[in-house]
């Protein structure tokens, strides 16, 4: 069994290609991908050649974590799932190329239990539950404070702010200098950084990926404050330690989100206490992936591009 599949050959040239699936076993399941997400934290990174050292790292390979399909058909030990509309957080689907994260395709073949059944009325936003499950964990982790400032207003940074209301947190504060972006807050305040003169913030969540910011933000922090990185970062990063350690500043980095996280924010997306709307901003057809990529990547405008894989 074949399918396309987005897959990049190296560096900054990607292609819609057929590649061969793996045969499914007892317990898996065939989804046909309606959509999927383009992540602009990890999936930059692999498309720029910037990607460090990880686990399965190698060209060519399939990316993407972030997909919505529904079940055609599954071995017989899940064959009651056929039909459901599943959110699908990557596969290693393929037996001739990568899999890293193995998402951006038009057939996957996954575990059953790897499959999250959603709401069909949820439709293309299922494509956000991973960066939804993402905030989560920076935020509900064990003896975290939850933030009073995020770091960008990207679709993770608006994510994270969501996330802190729907948990009837004190809203935090974000910054946002580029003013299209800085719109669309819902709940929250977004500021420009050169206007905020505050320096006793005692949670300051990044998603900026600037490997350069922790000396900026150490200066904002109150006594015993924490910076929790929660982007993704291509370079080193360094401060200097005399402000840190005037202020006990504590540094958390947080990790890749767990299936508790995902079981929790699909359950407040499913009660209405957070929204995922408003946060897809761009679309395209599967056929013209090299595009959505490079939009995805260099157009400030896009907070969320997905492909629609319907008509592939």
């Amino acid at each position: 069994m074949n399918t396309l599949a987005v897959v990049l050959e190296q560096p900054e040239h990607l292609a819609l290609k057929e590649v061969a699936l793996v045969t499914p076993g007892v317990d898996d399941v065939v989804v046909d991908v309606e959509w999927s997400g383009i992540s602009t934290g990890t999936e930059r990174l692999l498309w720029s050649g910037r990607m460090p050292d990880f686990p399965g790292m190698g060209y060519p390979l399939v990316p993407g974590y972030e997909s919505v399909g529904r079940v055609s058909d599954a071995g017989e030990g899940a064959r009651a799932r056929i039909g459901e509309r599943v959110f699908v957080p990557g596969s290693r689907s393929f037996s001739d190329v990568r899999s890293l994260f193995g998402g951006a395709a038009k057939r996957l073949i996954v575990p059953s239990a790897r499959a999250i059944t959603i709401k069909e009325d949820l439709g293309e936003r299922g494509t956000l539950l991973a960066l939804a499950a993402t905030a989560y964990h920076a935020i509900a982790a064990e003896g975290a404070r939850k933030p009073d400032l995020i770091i960008g207003h990207g679709v993770l940074g608006r994510l994270l702010a969501r996330v802190t209301v729907a948990l009837e947190a004190e809203p935090p504060v974000v910054w946002e200098r580029n003013a299209e972006r800085a719109e669309g807050a819902l709940g929250y305040v977004t500021i420009d950084p050169d206007k905020d003169a505050r320096q006793d913030y005692r949670a300051i969540y990044d998603v900026s990926g600037d490997s350069t910011i922790l000396d900026r933000l150490i200066a904002r922090l109150a006594p015993g404050g924490e910076i929790v990185l929660a982007g993704f970062y291509s370079a080193p990063l360094s401060f200097t330690f005399p402000p840190a350690f005037l202020r006990e500043a504590r540094l958390r980095v947080a990790a890749e989100w767990r299936e508790p996280d995902l079981v929790a924010v699909k359950e407040l997306v499913e009660t209405g206490r957070l929204s995922l709307d408003g946060l897809i901003t761009h679309r395209c057809p599967a056929h013209d992936a090299d595009s959505a990529y490079r939009t995805a990547f260099g157009d400030a405008t896009c907070l969320k591009m997905i492909l629609d894989w319907r008509a592939a």
